[in-house]
Parts: C-alpha cells; structure tokens; sequence
C-alpha cells in the first residue's frame, strides 16, 4: 500500500534518469560498494516523494515498508516526548544520507519518528522493489548485507567498549619527544617566566657589553680605534640575530601545538559521546525494566484485590449448625 503521510505533495514518480540517481547512490554508505548496473537498476526503482517543511514523513509505531535516501533539503530523525522524557533528537540528515533501512529488512513498526526541517524531497525505495532486485541480483544482496553487518558490528563494539576514559591523558601518553617539546615550548612562550627571562636577558646583554664593564669581565674587543668595547657593540646584530632565529622557531612549534590542541578536543568530544550514548541506551534499559515492573506489579496486585473479593462472601457463610 502507498502510504503518503499527511502534509506532504508527491512529484511525479520517475522524476530523474537512473543514471543521475546512481550517482547520488554512489554516495551513499549503504549502496556505494555496489556494481554501477545495480546502482542504476535500484535508482530505477526510486519513487520521489517531496514534503514541506514541518511535515512529518512517518511517526515511531507506524507500519513501514519502504526506506528513503535525502535527495535534498534536511529531516530530524528522534524519539517523541513521553510521560517521562522529553524530545531526543537522534540525527539530522541532510542529501546523500538515509533512514528506515530496518523496515526494508523487517515487518516491525518505525523505530522513530521523522519530521522534514525545511523543503525537502526524498526517494523512496520499497521492501518490494529492492527484494525483487536482490533476489535478481545475488552479489548486490551480498553487498548490501555485508555492509549492514558491519554496522552492526560497529554498534556493538561502541557500546561494549568502556566509555568513561580520559580520553586527554591517552592522547599525550601517544605523543612522541618532539610533539611534547613543541608543547613544553608553546606552554612557555605563554607565561610571564618567559617573559621575565627575555627581559633580563636583554637587560644582561646590555650591560656585559657596554665599553666600560666589558673590559673588566674580559668579553671585550678593540674598535678600529683602539678602543675596549663589548663582543657585541650597539646595535647589538648579534643578539638581534639571536632573538630573529628565536621566534622564527616558535611560530610553528606554536602552531603544531594548537593542531594537537584541536585533536585532543575531538578525541574528548568524542568520549562524551560515547558516554552520552550509553547513558541513554542505559536509561532506556532502565526504563524499559521499571514498566516492565509496573505491569507485573499492577497484575499481581489485581490478583490479590480479586481472591480478597472472593473471601469475603465466604468469610460471611455460616459456619455450620452449631451443636
């Protein structure tokens, strides 16, 4: 059956050429291991459905039986709001990504509920049309079932490995002696001790070479006159020299620690996902037990109100002609 939800204005079916299809195709995860003759076929077999912005392509419990690839604009994928939870978004898919894959796989309600966030057309690939085409095509069943357990394999191994880790102290325990000089370097030349040092450095140098300390410290030499003045005299090339080559070096040490400093903010980001991701698949665990409970609990306390009911009236009955 055709399920068009409510809202939405449906182009014409065959609205590209296969072969421009394929190409989006090409870029999609799901079907980009696949041959270019199966690439066409499945484009062939794409429906176009386009929806305004606010409209709901299909809503969680609802009966799927078909998948969709965003040809353009952006749906939010997320789980509605309930009595105890508010709204989790779970994904905002933009062109050449997808969603309701599992309904082409199973018979069982969406996971989830899609809304469209602003004009968007998607294309639609039914249960029917891709078994038919699998059940044609054997290596295109294989790629395609290839590829999906390697995403289940991916979703097990993010929530069977440890999430809470410190995701900093295992990027710097990686770190090779160079990277850690460029950071020891880079947290110097950020600090008032290098400063200071500079400074008294510069005031130092001064002083040893003036013509009348020199002499006496024995780091002098003789002008074209004859005359004691310091090693390096005004203005001071050497040193000038010096503190050129100093900050020619820093510059990129500095930079290859910011670059360090940005992977270690991905690496962290990417814990508090994972972290995040368990929690919920926790809290709905947790969740799903607690009404699971209830439902027991509420059975079982029916029970007992009803063999109450039922001693009462006998607890009333005589007991018997009395003697």
């Amino acid at each position: 059956m055709d399920r068009r939800p409510c809202g939405c204005t449906p182009v014409a079916q065959r609205w590209a050429p296969p072969m421009l299809l394929a190409e989006l195709l090409a870029q999609t995860p799901l079907f980009q291991s696949l041959s270019d003759e199966d690439r066409e076929a499945l484009g062939g077999r794409m429906n176009a459905r386009a929806f305004r912005a606010g409209d709901m392509v299909f809503s969680q419990g609802d009966a799927g039986s078909s998948m969709y690839l965003v040809q353009s604009g952006a749906v939010r994928v997320f789980l509605p709001a309930t009595e105890s939870s508010a709204v989790v978004v779970l994904a905002e898919l933009r062109t050449g990504e997808y969603f309701g894959e599992l309904a082409v796989f199973d018979d069982k309600p969406r996971s989830a509920s899609v809304r469209a966030l602003v004009d968007t057309v998607l294309l639609e690939l039914t249960r029917s049309d891709l078994a038919e085409h699998l059940g044609r095509s054997k290596a295109a069943a294989m790629t395609i079932l290839g590829e999906m357990a390697s995403r289940l394999r991916e979703t097990n191994a993010l929530l069977g490995q440890r999430a809470t880790k410190d995701a900093v102290r295992e990027f710097e325990e990686s770190l090779s002696w160079g990277q850690r000089l460029a950071d020891r370097v880079a947290e110097l030349n950020g600090s008032w001790a290098f400063i200071l040092f500079v400074m008294g450095l510069t005031v130092a140098w001064f002083i040893v070479n003036m013509p009348v300390v020199a002499p006496r410290m024995g780091v002098h030499a003789l002008n074209a006159e004859g005359q004691p003045v310091g090693f390096d005299p005004y203005p001071y090339a050497f040193y000038n020299l010096a503190l050129a080559i100093l900050v020619a070096l820093q510059g990129p040490l500095i930079m290859m620690s910011q670059n360090r400093q940005s992977a270690k903010d991905r690496a962290q980001a990417e814990t508090d996902f994972r972290v995040n991701l368990k929690n919920e698949v926790g809290i709905e665990q947790v969740l799903s037990e607690v009404g699971a409970l209830r439902a027991e609990s509420g059975k079982r306390l029916e029970s007992i109100e009803r063999a109450l009911r039922a001693e009462r009236p006998r607890a009333r009955l005589p007991s018997g002609t009395e003697s």
